[in-house]
């Protein structure tokens, strides 16, 4: 497109008209290239109808003869052996429950804990009771006193009754009593004795009576 001169300034010289610049294509700049590189030139067809032309297409591969009827034979095959798996895989599993139930069932069972029996005190073994040491009498063995009873005490009760006025009228049931005790006393002042303590029938007293009185078995 001319460019128009400017109305106020005229270009002196002739009018120039606009120089059209070729650009190489790409497949032509490489092609350019290329035969700077190799020394045959070497030309190259831009894609198009002509490589659609020299592609051709492979021929169908041939099914083999009875392909067809052997590939179902393979699938029946192979679904027999898989059908066959799972029940050789059931019946195994079916034969292990039971056994294994039945295992779990006759467990042993685990004997309980036995206790001990209570252990059983032990006896005491009784001690022998200390025997009583023979007390001294001072009055010496023998000695009757008040409190004692027996046999020995009416003895002496039947023989302060031989004395006159010593235990009159006296009881002789066996008794040490304060009468008794008082008639001995008695018997002691009036025949001087003082071997034995006031009152108590000791050695002393025994051998001033017994040679006083005389009882149906001394005579």
């Amino acid at each position: 497109m001319p460019t128009p001169p400017d109305p106020e300034q005229p270009h002196p010289g002739p009018v120039l008209e606009p120089v059209r610049v070729l650009r190489l294509r790409r497949f032509d700049a490489l092609a350019e290239l290329m035969r700077e590189v190799r020394p045959d030139p070497v030309t190259y067809r831009p894609a198009g109808s002509a490589a659609e032309e020299e592609t051709q297409e492979l021929p169908p591969v041939p099914a083999a003869p009875g392909g067809t009827g052997s590939g179902r034979a393979l699938r029946r095959a192979a679904v027999a052996v898989a059908v066959a798996a799972a029940a050789l895989v059931g019946f195994g599993c079916a034969l292990l429950l039971p056994g294994r139930q039945q295992a779990a069932a006759t467990v042993r069972p685990t004997p309980p804990a036995t206790t001990a029996p209570p252990a059983t005190p032990a006896t005491p073994t009784p001690t022998a009771a200390p025997t009583p040491t023979a007390v001294t009498d001072p009055d010496g063995p023998g000695t009757l006193r008040q409190g004692d009873t027996g046999p020995e005490v009416t003895e002496l009760q039947e023989r302060l009754l031989r004395i006159p006025d010593v235990y009159r009228d006296g009881s002789t049931g066996g008794t040490y009593d304060t009468t008794l005790t008082a008639a001995v006393a008695r018997f002691q002042l009036w025949y001087g004795i003082s071997g034995d303590e006031t009152g108590v029938y000791g050695d002393d007293t025994r051998r001033a009576l017994e040679s006083r009185t005389a009882l149906g078995d001394d005579s």
